[in-house]
């Protein structure tokens, strides 16, 4: 079965795996109607670390696929220089920071491991003057589990 792990799940209680471990995870299946945020990157089901079912879904990691996903980012980056301070100094717009999802702009990269910090903006390069820009970030991994009869969970079933 595949299923996500998300990167703030992984990053804030997850334990990083690899290609072969066995992994012991609370699994949330998409058809159980429980709201989430994204298609789910294909996966049939996502690891909750924060509550989610009591039961715990036993399998081995088969695969393991970073997903990247590139957003237009609505905020402008130019630094100005405040009124009344020394000459030189200078500060960012406090605008903040409002990332939209590029429909269809999503990648997978395989890898021998799932990490535990993903480097939210590791591939974002210096932002240009024009507003929107386009960042790519990793938000999780897609990870194929082979689980004892091989269908993802259902609420209520311990695996």
């Amino acid at each position: 079965m595949r299923v996500f792990y998300e990167d703030w799940q992984m990053e804030c209680c997850g334990t990083p795996f690899a290609v072969g471990d066995e992994m012991v995870w609370k699994l949330v299946p998409h058809a159980s109607g429980a709201v989430r945020d994204g298609d789910g990157h294909g996966a049939e089901a996502w690891v909750e670390n924060h509550g989610g079912p009591d039961e715990e879904t036993v399998g081995r990691v088969r695969a393991v696929d970073l997903v990247r996903q590139e957003y237009l980012a609505r905020h402008d980056p130019r630094p100005v220089e405040p009124t009344g301070a020394e000459p030189g100094t200078v500060t960012f717009r406090a605008t903040g920071r409002a990332l939209e999802a590029v429909a269809g702009a999503r990648t997978l990269e395989p890898a021998d491991a799932c990490p535990k910090w993903f480097g939210r903006f590791e591939d974002e390069e210096q932002p240009p003057r024009e507003v929107p820009y386009r960042v790519r970030r990793a938000v999780g991994a897609l990870v194929t589990l082979d689980v004892p009869d091989g269908t993802p969970p259902k609420p209520g079933d311990h695996r």
